[in-house]
């Protein structure tokens, strides 16, 4: 670190792996090029700047990856015990708690999410796996009665599905896969998982530790490449017994499409648009920046971001003061400026489609009271946008009705609990929301009233998988942690015997 400038220098580890110069898939236990020979080359969003090549995996490559994968699923890996998968999982929390830092340098610099972010995440990545550990020796049939003549035992079994395509996102992929690796552990599937092109390094760095820690080749493969390419192929191919998808609606779509193939079995975290609700009687000191960072966390960048938010019309000016007051306390900067609060937009792709967005709501009538803009100087290179307020922001316009993915906070008034919670289900999504009042009754009524799938009160953000997350309506199915997430990853078998 530099007294100059406050920036985090990376780790030797982390470096080394980064200008590793092109990063190639990960099958059956050994990195290897695509076989098309092609590259990506992905950007560091700080700074706009080429960080790496990685191999553009197409069908050729995914083909490969789930042959290993089946070819690993009916080995000797379908023949591990409860207890050993256990073992091996708490195998994988040691290394990651060893190399932890490394990683969180390599997801900060080439997603963008400040590293006092990533770091923090480390004690939430280490419960996750705790918790699948804890699963893999709690999988359980039952036995029934029945109404069979004579002497007939009943009873089920549960079974791993197979082979689990995991198609993750860019805006946290160094935990996001664990979803998706650790309950495949769990539960002894195997797994080919495709990352986003924009944020791939973390994703096949913790393949080849994994590997290291024990996981059997072709358990856990990477394949790196355009989503129209890799990840349409390992949606619609016919031995893939299942998908985990994160993203958008639109491809969710294409991912239902696709997976009538062979009938997968899917489970969607899609887009989300949440309501963060602030009634008359809330603690400002908490809700107002507790409204903000859910949506200013990782720049706006998260499914469930609360970005309506419903503020009780009798306190919006003052809401509205003391919102602009906290935003003066966020730094936007790189993301290993160890001062950042707010990282850069992903790619600048993205980055315009914020700008867009907020145009568009000031063509609709919304007041812009702060941000809005792409930051310039010394941050130019980079795909920086300042936090952005815009106000007097009807339920009807497309800022918020649409996820624009990026800092962009809209404050919606309404009078009454009854109008806030109309407001909140006037959506296509349910993925999460929030309310903010001092009293219970309230609060819980609002809880009871908005159909999403998590809803949080006094706070925002929260994730366990002992208690689990998931959405509804256009927000997608399948449960993230809870028992429901290992039901995904296992079939049920009935069992007739006849004595």
């Amino acid at each position: 670190m530099t007294d100059s400038d406050n920036s985090l220098s990376l780790c030797e580890a982390a470096l080394e792996f980064i200008q590793r110069g092109e990063h190639g898939v990960f099958i059956d236990g050994a990195v290897r090029p695509a076989r098309s020979g092609k590259v990506i080359e992905t950007l560091n969003p700080s700074t706009g700047r080429v960080l790496a090549r990685l191999a553009a995996g197409d069908q050729s490559d995914i083909d490969l990856a789930v042959r290993a994968a089946r070819n690993a699923f009916e080995g000797p890996w379908r023949r591990w015990t409860p207890y050993r998968r256990q073992e091996l999982l708490m195998r994988v929390h040691g290394v990651l708690d060893k190399h932890f830092e490394e990683l969180a340098q390599i997801e900060a610099t080439d997603m963008g999410a400040p590293i006092t972010r990533v770091r923090a995440s480390k004690a939430a990545l280490l419960k996750m796996i705790l918790f699948f550990s804890a699963q893999a020796v709690n999988i359980k049939g039952e036995t029934f009665l029945n109404g069979l003549p004579g002497r007939v035992n009943t009873l089920s079994l549960k079974a791993p599905v197979g082979v689990i395509g995991g198609i993750i996102p860019w805006n946290g992929p160094l935990n996001s896969q664990f979803w998706v690796l650790a309950a495949a552990l769990a539960t002894g599937c195997t797994v080919v998982l495709k990352p986003a092109e924009d944020a791939s390094l973390s994703v096949l760095r913790v393949a080849e530790l994994l590997h290291e820690a024990g996981v059997p080749a072709g358990v856990i493969n990477v394949v790196t490449g355009l989503g129209a390419e890799a990840g349409h192929a390992l949606a619609s191919h016919p031995d893939v017994d299942r998908i985990a998808f994160t993203g958008s609606t639109q491809t969710g779509r294409s991912i239902i499409e696709a997976s009538g193939v062979n009938i997968k079995k899917l489970q969607l975290e899609l887009g989300g648009k949440s309501a963060d609700i602030i009634f008359s009687d809330a603690d400002l000191a908490k809700a107002v920046p507790g409204a903000a960072m859910g949506v200013y966390a990782n720049s706006g960048q998260i499914c469930f971001a609360g970005t309506r938010v419903l503020v009780q019309r009798s306190i919006v000016q003052t809401f509205t003061e003391q919102l602009l007051q906290f935003i003066k306390t966020l730094k936007v900067g790189p993301s290993l400026n160890l001062e950042t609060r707010l990282g850069p937009i992903i790619s600048q792709r993205q980055l315009d489609n914020v700008l867009s967005y907020i145009d568009i709501g000031q063509r609709e009538g919304a007041q812009l009271i702060h941000g809005g803009r792409r930051l310039a100087g010394e941050l130019q290179n980079g795909f920086f946008v300042e936090p952005t307020v815009l106000a007097c922001v009807r339920n009807d316009m497309r800022i918020a009705r649409e996820e624009i993915f990026g800092p962009v906070l809209s404050i919606i008034p309404f009078d009454d609990e009854e109008e806030a919670i109309a407001i909140a289900n006037d959506n296509d999504y349910g993925l999460a929301g929030a309310v903010w009042s001092r009293d219970i009754s309230t609060a819980l009524r609002v809880v009871d009233g908005i159909h999403t799938g998590t809803m949080w009160v006094n706070c925002y953000g929260h994730i366990d998988p002992l208690v689990g997350f998931g959405g509804t309506k256009m927000s997608g199915y399948g449960a993230k942690g809870s028992a429901a997430h290992l039901d995904t990853y296992l079939y049920t078998k009935s069992v007739y015997i006849e004595l």
